[in-house]
């Protein structure tokens, strides 16, 4: 059972919806939700347990070929037909047609306007981020919407008892496949099986790698506004680039 004292009342909805999104486009071993609600000032989650376990042969293949399969479902537009949470943040996940469009307005200008708001940042900075938009616009490879966990660390990433991987506290939405991946690489990575796996399966365009800390700015921004200003200079870092 998973506790909080939040006060949106629907957090571990959001949380059950995205588990179960999962398990419906996935090969992963997804917890299973049996209740969620709240008790008095308390919000609660009632899940499957899972694991301990240790990884099986061939457990990087696996996640890295489990989770382009999980990419491979798709829908018209970018987006989710509901907003949702990363972590303890609102995510807004408004429909647009255009990865880019979606990327600036659903993702990073919320943020980065949070940011301002609680004096993260100045309105220098502010105006400096927001000036690298425009650069944007043919940055992204042109790809169908993906199905991505959306908060793909590896603690987010499980050994079952069976040894298979298994995900968990997703922030689900349909977005471009490399922002998971750019993710991944964001706290050391995961073991380089991994991504070979997914690669032999669902290639990425050249280039990935120059396009890694421009993904990486939204769960950077996340970082700052959840455990502060230890994380700017890495957001500073890629705008500087950019410009």
């Amino acid at each position: 059972m998973k506790v909080n004292f939040e006060q949106s009342l629907d957090v571990f909805e959001k949380e059950a919806h995205g588990l179960a999104l999962m398990a419906q486009f996935s090969p992963f071993k997804i917890p299973k939700v049996f209740h969620q609600g709240r008790i008095e000032d308390r919000n609660f989650l009632l899940m499957e347990y899972i694991g301990p376990g240790r990884p099986s042969l061939g457990y990087w293949e696996e996640l890295g070929v489990g989770l382009a399969q999980m990419h491979m479902a798709t829908r018209p537009e970018f987006g989710l037909d509901e907003d949702n949470y990363i972590a303890s943040l609102p995510q807004v996940n408004n429909n647009r047609s255009s990865w880019v469009d979606f990327f600036i307005h659903q993702r990073l200008d919320p943020m980065i306007g949070k940011a301002y708001y609680e004096d993260l940042i100045d309105t220098a900075f502010l105006k400096k981020f927001q000036s690298v938009y425009p650069r944007l616009t043919n940055f992204f490879p042109k790809e169908k919407p993906a199905l991505l966990h959306g908060d793909l660390w590896s603690g987010n990433v499980m050994q079952a008892a069976d040894g298979r991987p298994s995900l968990i506290d997703p922030a689900v939405y349909y977005g471009h496949r490399e922002m998971d991946l750019a993710f991944s690489r964001l706290f050391g990575g995961f073991d380089e099986a991994f991504y070979r796996a997914y690669q032999e399966v669902f290639p990425l365009d050249q280039g990935f790698e120059e396009r890694i800390a421009v993904y990486n700015l939204y769960p950077l921004l996340v970082h700052l506004l959840l455990f502060g200003k230890s994380y700017l200079p890495g957001i500073q870092k890629t705008i500087q680039r950019l410009l």
